[in-house]
């Protein structure tokens, strides 16, 4: 059975594709921003929203990537526990910040609540 568990398409043109900005990488401390949602609005809605962004890093050498971090948006326009939070949502951008010694590979992964999982990957230089 083959199934496309993670779907990928350039981040300029689908609203699901996390965007990686690698905002600086100086003195060996990487600063990377994921944002699903940077050319095309990702609805932002009760009904369809983006649960979770997922950072990881391969470096050039390593035998493993490493999971640099895991945000998740969990407020998404419902009421809670009788407060009124109904005008409130989440929006799916994170900052992740890592010390580093080497280049390497970034991969960041998208969940959306109703058309999965998404991924895109970048440089690190």
């Amino acid at each position: 059975m083959s199934k496309k568990w993670i779907q990928t398409a350039d981040w300029k043109t689908e609203k699901h594709v996390p965007a990686i900005k690698v905002k600086k990488f100086e003195d060996g401390i990487a600063k990377v921003i994921v944002k699903v949602g940077e050319e095309i609005a990702h609805p932002n809605t009760t009904a369809h929203h983006i649960k979770w962004i997922d950072l990881f890093f391969w470096p050039e050498g390593g035998k493993f990537p490493v999971e640099i971090g895991y945000c998740t948006f969990d407020h998404h326009g419902e009421g809670a526990g009788g407060a009124d939070t109904s005008g409130i949502y989440t929006e799916p951008v994170a900052k992740f910040v890592f010390k580093t010694d080497k280049t390497g590979s970034l991969m960041a992964t998208a969940y959306c609540n109703i058309h999965g999982l998404w991924k895109n990957e970048a440089e690190l230089k």
